[in-house]
């Protein structure tokens, strides 16, 4: 066997992250319920803020979803409907749909 060794105790500072830290997309990750209680409008602010929804459908979300969609989608934002929930992302984050 060669002679290997590895030191991590510096391993990070080497490590070229270009200055990323956790939580560096400026947003959070909200949880909530699709129903039709929440107004449209409430759901827009969300994305506008940065923010990624993700929301239990409860109903039929192309009613549900009808006010809100077209204006997230035209403001380059992205929505997923997977499984029983709609995925919204603002714009810059994109729903990796990959491994679906």
């Amino acid at each position: 066997m060669s002679d290997f060794s590895l030191d991590l105790r510096d391993a990070e500072e080497e490590l070229d992250i270009e200055d990323a830290e956790e939580g560096d997309f400026g947003g959070r990750v909200v949880l909530g319920t699709l129903d039709g209680t929440t107004p449209d409008e409430e759901w827009l602010a969300e994305i506008e803020a940065g923010n990624v929804l993700m929301l239990a459908i409860e109903g039929d979300l192309n009613e549900l979803a009808a006010g809100f969609a077209r204006d997230v989608k035209e403001g380059g934002g992205s929505l997923t409907h997977f499984r029983r929930f709609l995925v919204m992302s603002p714009p810059g984050i994109p729903i990796d749909t990959d491994r679906l």
